[in-house]
């Protein structure tokens, strides 16, 4: 069974019904989207979940934008938790800084999601693609940035990283929310702003706020009965298929890792402006 459209400003589907059929097609595109999802992740590191929204309506077919952020926010929170169980084991979390910025993270992810369930399900789908153009075009810039190895947030160093981590994750915390996205392409350059710890201690720390805001994110969707429970199951099965695949083949390919990089963030680009008009012709 396919989802209604948002009907006004605020679409509220009744909580608790199921709302998608178990139809093998269905099926089988929410496995391939949360195959590629996971893929992605693996492959580059991050930026998969950007890619949930546009594949749930316009792939598996859900017609409702608020379940379909709703529905991603949850698969997105398994998908980092998975994740950053193995950067833990690796020793690439700096926890202190990543849990002040994933605490001031989900303050803002609970305020943003409670706006955007407000917002019409049409606009605010062509404001997602105005946002992965942004964030494609900000993925084709090298890094340029000092790196502080060794930092941590202790009672000396607390007073001036407390005052750039607190603001960047409310910030990133509030766009995470509205558009119920992990914001791993904006918590790693973040944590690097407000920190300058290197690339893989910001992937690995921005994980745990990536967990902590989708699962934000999904619970405020999920107490508007927003969330299709049946279909987080296909795209985290499909996730963890794809991300073993990705992350093969980006040990693999780990000396292009930045035409990689450049090649989803093309992609990127290119969908944020398919989806863009998409929701602007919707109410043109």
């Amino acid at each position: 069974m396919r989802h209604g459209p948002d009907a006004g400003p605020r679409t509220v589907e009744p909580a608790g019904v199921a709302l998608t059929g178990v139809d093998p097609q269905t099926i089988l595109a929410a496995l391939l989207a949360g195959a590629l999802i996971g893929f992605v992740l693996g492959l580059v590191g991050g930026g998969g979940s950007i890619l949930a929204v546009p594949l749930l309506v316009y792939v598996v077919g859900v017609t409702s934008p608020h379940v379909a952020i709703g529905t991603g926010a949850v698969a997105v929170a398994f998908n980092a938790l998975a994740g950053l169980a193995g950067h833990a084991r690796a020793g690439t979390v700096k926890w202190p800084c990543a849990a002040v910025f994933a605490t001031a993270g989900v303050v803002g992810a609970a305020l943003g999601a409670e706006a955007g369930k407000a917002f019409d399900g049409q606009r605010l789908l062509a404001l997602f693609g105005v946002l992965m153009m942004v964030v494609g075009l900000a993925m084709l810039r090298r890094r340029r940035a000092r790196e502080a190895p060794e930092v941590r947030l202790t009672a000396a160093t607390a007073r001036p990283l407390l005052l750039r981590l607190v603001p960047i994750g409310f910030g990133v915390g509030l766009l995470a929310g509205f558009f119920g996205i992990g914001g791993g392409f904006l918590i790693v350059p973040g944590l690097i702003a407000a920190t300058a710890m290197p690339i893989g201690a910001a992937i690995g720390s921005s994980l745990l706020a990536v967990s902590a805001l989708g699962a934000t994110t999904a619970a405020s969707y999920a107490l508007s009965g927003l969330i299709d429970w049946a279909l987080v199951g296909w795209l985290v099965a499909g996730g963890i298929m794809g991300s073993v695949t990705g992350r093969l083949l980006g040990a693999r390919l780990a000396g292009r890792k930045r035409a990689l990089e450049i090649g989803f963030a093309l992609a990127v680009i290119g969908v944020g402006l398919f989806v863009a008009a998409k929701g602007a012709a919707s109410f043109a």
